[in-house]
């Protein structure tokens, strides 16, 4: 059976919505669960939501990595933190995949740091699941903001390796984010990644994507430095939200629109499950070892538990060991081909 690790300390909403959402998840998902964080803490949040830990190991620390917290040196410095130590027994193997809902750019450090990167990937990335129908994975969503077209062809790799396995996709379109679909559009960044990914034989390379036609089925895997992966993302986020909040505002307006809102009521809630992005739990860390989910700083119980479900499936299947087996061909492509250009 497989372990997963859970830092029960991070996020908004710690210890409260983790220990439900561990109880979720344990009703659901077959696995051993190790829970790292503030024993007093954790016991008394099971208490107050009346559900049992019965059966989960529980590793006890009193520090925290906060939201606040500097990145680059917090994972060192807080070397006892839920965090740290649970990464730590990731990368010891006492556990199989880990989870967190803390600090975004503690976990991506602490993770490089302390589980290492897979052999031959340069920079791992941050894989967020845009809920369209279907789902597109967004690499990077924010934690590599300067970055090199070799980087994005790696992460354009990962990402169609993760879709192959986690959604099932037999053969995942990876797009490039650009202002223009013309191969020439966009800066150096982009016309340098359009000509390495066109003649990448692992990935599926359907072309420029622009902004405004992602959510119509244009790609599977959308592949953008960190910095315009973040903006976008947080983009569609609100995007969706004032979309929500203005279909209330009408159906909630009158009677006659209060009537109205009863019988689609059915298709509005199918409209919202479909865009809710708790469904996916968490944003994978891709290019790291073993599997690493961040889950949302926010999250309630229910995306707590995907995200753990998430994490289980990533063990099951072996997503680390069919990413490093990808990312090992793809280096032995790139350096026969400089071999070559060389002895020319």
């Amino acid at each position: 059976m497989k372990r997963i690790i859970v830092d029960m300390m991070g996020g908004d909403n710690a210890p409260a919505e983790t220990v439900k959402g561990v109880a979720l998840a344990r009703q659901e998902l077959s696995a051993d669960y190790i829970l790292v964080g503030d024993r007093e803490q954790i016991e008394q949040a099971a208490k107050e939501a009346a559900v049992s830990l019965d059966g989960c190991e529980i590793v006890d620390t009193s520090v925290v990595i906060t939201m606040e917290d500097e990145a680059a040196a917090v994972v060192r410095a807080k070397a006892d933190s839920s965090m740290s130590i649970g990464l730590k027994m990731l990368a010891e193997g006492k556990g199989d995949a880990f989870v967190s809902t803390g600090n975004t750019g503690a976990l991506f450090t602490g993770a490089n740091l302390i589980v290492r990167r897979m052999k031959a990937v340069r920079r791992p990335a941050i894989g967020a699941m845009l809920p369209m129908q279907p789902p597109v994975l967004l690499l990077d969503s924010g934690a590599n903001i300067s970055v090199t077209p070799e980087y994005l062809e790696q992460f354009a790799v990962m990402g169609s390796v993760y879709m192959k396995k986690m959604m099932d996709v037999e053969n995942p379109r990876v797009g490039l984010l650009n202002n223009g679909a013309e191969e020439h559009k966009g800066t150096e960044l982009q016309i340098g990644t359009y000509r390495l990914l066109s003649n990448c034989p692992e990935i599926n390379f359907v072309g420029n994507v622009e902004g405004n036609r992602v959510m119509f089925d244009a790609c599977d895997v959308l592949v953008t430095d960190g910095y315009t992966g973040n903006i976008f993302l947080k983009t569609m986020e609100g995007m969706g939200k004032l979309m929500l909040k203005t279909m209330k505002g009408l159906f909630y307006e009158n009677l006659r629109s209060k009537l109205a809102a009863g019988m689609v009521m059915s298709g509005i809630k199918e409209i919202k499950q479909s865009f809710d992005s708790s469904e996916f739990g968490g944003a994978p860390i891709l290019g790291i070892a073993k599997p690493v989910i961040k889950a949302h700083g926010s999250s309630d119980a229910k995306a707590f538990k995907n995200a753990i479900r998430q994490a289980l499936i990533c063990a099951e299947t072996d997503l680390t060991g069919d990413m490093t087996v990808a990312m090992q061909v793809l280096s032995e492509r790139k350096k026969k081909e400089k071999e070559e250009q060389t002895n020319e």
